[in-house]
């Protein structure tokens, strides 16, 4: 790389920021234009240095890293922000990433590591830590999984059947033939389904069943293959 990156290092413990910046400025590339040892010192600093990049403590005195990230990222153009952490914690990896940071790595990680990061960061890539990529899909599926069980939490096994059926587009009498039910039942359970899940016809509730993701908890229906 040829352009200076200017860099802002927040840290509450003075020699992780004396550390991190003789590795930073060995790279002939990388200036530490200013330092912080808080969260409202970091946005100040940042917001009148205006560096490239800023790399923060995620738990620090005052106002946490995430909120300085928030702040920085809003006030400050074009500076983007590295979350620095010793433990791989999902709920605040989730909250860096909502508050805008670019990247988030383990304190733990190797030099090269980090000196790589910040350079994919400086040119506008997202970076997580190796060690965090799968949280961050183990939280996705969590959080999907969870918006999922939230929209049919209060239909039974068999009203859940029925809507997926609905949404295939099937009649009650199509139904009540695939479920080995009566035709009254059926328009029980379609009534009961409408009620619980707030709609008012049909199609709303086959839109609705679409929506949050039915076919993942029944797969769509394939008829019977006699």
């Amino acid at each position: 790389m040829s352009r200076i990156v200017h860099i802002l290092i927040a840290d509450d413990h003075a020699v992780v920021r004396a550390g991190l910046r003789a590795l930073l400025e060995r790279q002939g590339h990388f200036k530490v234009v200013a330092e912080a040892s808080t969260g409202e010192e970091a946005i100040e600093k940042a917001q009148e240095m205006r560096p490239d990049i800023a790399v923060l403590d995620i738990r620090m005195p005052g106002i946490s890293g995430i909120e300085a990230c928030r702040q920085i990222v809003s006030t400050v153009q074009g500076c983007q922000v590295i979350m620095l952490t010793s433990y791989a914690e999902d709920e605040l990896l989730f909250a860096a990433i909502q508050a805008g940071a670019s990247g988030y790595v383990l304190k733990r990680i190797g030099d090269n590591e980090l000196i790589h990061a910040v350079e994919r960061i400086s040119r506008g890539e997202g970076m997580l830590d190796p060690a965090m990529t799968a949280a961050v899909f183990s939280e996705v599926r969590k959080a999907t999984e969870a918006q999922r069980a939230a929209a049919f939490a209060d239909l039974t096994p068999q009203e859940l059947a029925v809507l997926a059926l609905v949404a295939e587009g099937m009649t009650n009498r199509q139904i009540a033939v695939k479920l080995y039910l009566g035709e009254g039942t059926v328009r029980n359970y379609v009534s009961s389904v409408l009620a619980k899940i707030g709609v008012a016809n049909r199609a709303e509730a086959a839109a609705y069943a679409v929506k949050n993701n039915i076919h993942e908890l029944i797969p769509p229906s394939e008829g019977d293959k006699r």
